[in-house]
């Protein structure tokens, strides 16, 4: 390679550099700045899974009372297509009865057990006396000031429908975000109702991170509002040590790292939205 090649080679690489970093510090020099519908630092996961029976009304009571910003739950859609808030699509870990949500009418519905498994968190139980599986719109009518995540936890072309009714219908196009970990849902989502802001899918994540560490990302327009990314180390905390290999473990490792640390928030700025570690999608 010649001198002069070297040198349009590196003034090209310097300079691209140099944009990357100026973009990815300062974005709105190219993109128009989202607006900011609400901040949420708090946010309840399941209604506060944990502390009360998972996504159940005496949960959301219990987050908005002791001050969360938003609620996350989970929705499915009955038989006499109802939408209801539940985490599973299939009844046995939360009733002890092996029966499809999408299976029953509403008013068929068996109640919560008293005492349930916290999935993301190792030897730990919820309970509580409120073991009634309730209505998204109950929860809406609820909390009406309330901005709410909802994760749309199958792929339902009447589900993502009714859903979008509800919000237009309560006027909360403003405080709700939706979505899942698939992108083939969130794509659904948006199509259906683009007034709804939307969550990243995994696959989307992955391709913010690519772009992030390849300093592509501010060159990239993202139309999505809500970075909700997992949290690798949980794993860590959900099984024994000893019956993991040092592979696992140092790839369990190296992902927090690349999703984690403090510097990879920086990308949130080109993303100018709202920046949340939820386990909803990814547990």
């Amino acid at each position: 390679m010649s001198s002069t090649a070297a040198f349009y080679l590196l003034s090209t690489l310097g300079g691209y550099l140099v944009t990357s970093f100026l973009l990815l510090k300062y974005p709105t020099l190219l993109h128009q700045r989202k607006k900011q519908r609400f901040l949420s630092k708090h946010i309840s996961h399941r209604g506060g899974a944990g502390e009360n029976l998972e996504n159940t009304m005496a949960a959301f009571q219990h987050a908005v009372t002791i001050g969360t910003d938003m609620l996350e739950l989970d929705c499915h859609i009955t038989k006499d297509e109802q939408v209801v808030v539940s985490h599973d699509e299939n009844l046995k870990r939360s009733t002890g009865i092996n029966v499809n949500i999408s299976d029953l009418k509403y008013c068929e519905l068996p109640p919560y057990l008293g005492k349930l498994d916290v999935s993301f968190q190792k030897a730990c139980q919820c309970e509580g006396k409120d073991n009634r599986i309730p209505l998204l719109k109950e929860v809406f009518e609820a909390f009406p000031n309330t901005p709410i995540n909802i994760d749309i936890k199958v792929n339902n072309n009447l589900l993502i429908k009714k859903v979008s009714e509800l919000v237009k219908q309560y006027r909360r196009e403003h405080i709700t975000v939706w979505g899942n970990a698939s992108y083939e849902i969130v794509e659904k989502c948006y199509k259906e109702n683009s007034e709804i802001p939307i969550l990243f899918s995994l696959q989307r994540v992955l391709l913010v991170l690519g772009l992030f560490f390849t300093g592509l990302l501010p060159f990239v327009p993202i139309r999505e509002q809500f970075f909700e990314i997992p949290m690798p180390s949980i794993i860590l905390k959900l099984k024994e040590p000893h019956t993991m290999s040092r592979s696992q473990k140092f790839l369990i490792w190296l992902s927090d790292i690349l999703l984690m640390r403090k510097a990879q928030l920086v990308s949130k700025r080109i993303i100018e939205g709202h920046y949340s570690s939820s386990l909803s999608h990814y547990f």
